[in-house]
């Protein structure tokens, strides 16, 4: 008996020749990404420079440098005000933190974006963080680098799932040029952004954020951004340690994620338009750098101070606290600025200050524990989390200890809170996201599983429509609904006017339910059956 042979005409993916032409395209759009990164990192320079040291450069400074006093207090009311008059005339869609719209652009927009989004998002982030808002740049530019591929994308003939992949690879580019993590940012890209995947969408964002962190060298300088000396093997019982740290961060990240949407209702009940709003929290901004100056600004010089261990005991514990706090105000206020650098800083001093409390030896360790944990959990992007860390520090001898944390703080969000810190944005405008990917079982069963015998009336004559025993039931339901039927003869492939049986939407749909239910169905072990065996 010979073996049956594969159906050739079925194949892993479903990817065909545009995607060198989309790749093409991508690799372009990571060239945009890259200066967009240039000009958001120097605009957010300028506005440092000139709110907090009165001179005009371009270059990262923490606002603490400078020495924050009373004469401080107005500069983040001035920049939030700023921001919400941007927000009011300009355009609303550059509130938030980034990300939550690139995704809606995503689901609900065909992957359209304004480009007046493309110029106002940057400006108006740069304000926020240059005036001292405790924000990261990683969401702007996502956001920004997103709208740059999709306005460009909007400039050819493509389809919507084409324009999708074009925004998220402006939006992997930027971050691979901010941070020179591609890798990290083609993750992103999959955990938050595509949806999917599958070559014709991951391949593209992957050559975009390649062409975005080659071109970061010379704009910006060689990464990692915060290099440290790389560990030895870590031992066992670190690596249980570091459970415990991922778990504790995990309970952090809902508390956090509580804090922020909980200052976000009340600014929603002020009896004032949201314009003013991000003005509001720029007094709780300025006086938050009062107690805490380092808490201002994006923070990298922190996180770099928190890797190499430079921070340790009770400063740890005022920053965490204040960057908490006026991160989530500021945040909430619906000014323009990113979450991701913010929980390194936060994740980071968590991780640090438990080690100082239990006195353990290499507070670096555990600040890089914490941040992916912290991140993983949040964010609820554990893989993401993990990588770019790694990529910040070049320390891949910590990448089990890394893993576990984040991980172990991912499950803890996943089972505490119903969506992550981004989702949750979504779903308060009436968009639910459900982040779990499976195999589609009408891309596996085919008519042949589901079909019922042929019944007279079908098998006197054949209807134009007809479907064939060995195609996939996505093919059988296209046909359904492209012509508008019930029910479809399946033809005999040897013989098509000769009918072997039928299929109807009840039986395609039956398919589904039962994957489904075959999922909570639970078997009885081998363990169970030799007991009943014994007894």
């Amino acid at each position: 008996m010979s073996n049956p042979q594969p159906d050739d005409r079925l194949g892993d993916y479903t990817t065909d020749a545009r995607l060198i032409t989309l790749s093409v395209m991508a690799a372009l759009v990571g060239v945009i990404s890259a200066f967009v990164a240039l000009a958001l990192v120097r605009l957010i320079g300028l506005f440092t420079h000139l709110a907090y040291f009165h001179r005009f450069d371009t270059s990262l400074v923490s606002p603490a440098a400078s020495g924050p006093g009373l004469w401080s207090l107005p500069i983040p009311v001035v920049g939030g005000l700023i921001v919400g008059l941007l927000a009011r005339y300009g355009s609303e869609r550059i509130r938030g933190h980034g990300i939550p719209e690139a995704m809606e652009a995503i689901l609900i927009g065909r992957s359209r974006i304004e480009a007046k989004v493309a110029l106002l998002k940057p400006l108006s982030s740069a304000i926020a963080i240059g005036t001292g808002g405790p924000f990261g740049a990683e969401g702007p530019i996502i956001a920004t680098g997103g709208a740059f591929g999709s306005v460009f994308a909007q400039a050819f003939h493509l389809s919507p799932v084409e324009r999708k992949t074009l925004l998220v690879a402006g939006a992997a580019g930027g971050m691979a040029a901010i941070f020179a993590a591609p890798l990290a940012a083609v993750l992103l890209a999959v955990e938050l952004l595509l949806f999917e995947w599958k070559p014709r969408s991951f391949i593209p964002v992957a050559c975009a954020a390649t062409v975005a962190a080659a071109l970061r060298v010379p704009l910006l300088g060689a990464g990692p951004d915060f290099a440290i000396r790389p560990h030895q093997l870590l031992p066992a019982t670190t690596l249980a340690e570091c459970l415990v740290v991922g778990l504790v961060a995990g309970v952090a990240a809902t508390l956090i994620t509580n804090l922020l949407y909980a200052v976000e209702d009340r600014f929603a009940r002020l009896p004032i338009h949201w314009m003013w709003w991000p003005a509001i929290a720029g007094v709780a901004v300025g006086l938050g750098g009062l107690l805490a100056p380092r808490a201002l600004g994006v923070g990298y010089d922190v996180i770099n101070d928190l890797v190499a261990g430079r921070l340790v005991g009770t400063v740890l514990l005022v920053l965490l606290v204040v960057k908490a706090l006026i991160w989530a105000i500021g945040l909430g206020s619906g000014t323009s600025g990113g979450v991701l650098a913010p929980l390194l800083v936060m994740g980071g001093s968590m991780g640090a200050l438990g080690a100082s409390a239990l006195h353990r030896p290499d507070p670096g360790l555990w600040a890089m524990v914490g941040m992916a944990a912290l991140m993983g959990g949040t964010m609820q992007v554990p893989l993401t989390a993990v990588i770019f860390v790694l990529e910040l520090t070049g320390d891949f001898a910590a990448l089990p200890g890394l893993l576990i944390g984040s991980v172990a703080a991912a499950g803890v969000t996943v089972l505490l809170m119903r969506r992550s810190i981004l989702t949750e944005k979504l779903a308060r405008r009436g968009r639910h996201v459900t982040r779990e990917y499976g195999v589609n079982p009408l891309h596996v069963l085919r008519v042949e599983d589901v079909m019922e015998p042929p019944i007279a009336p079908l098998a006197a004559a054949v209807a134009p429509p007809v479907i064939y025993p060995d195609e996939l039931l996505e093919t059988a339901m296209r046909k359904l609904l492209e012509h508008e039927v019930d029910v479809l003869p399946v033809a005999s492939p040897d013989d098509p006017t000769r009918v072997v049986g039928y299929v109807g939407r009840s039986a395609i749909l039956g398919a589904w339910v039962q994957l489904t239910r075959d999922e909570h169905t639970r078997e009885e072990g081998w363990l169970r059956r030799l007991r009943r065996a014994a007894g």
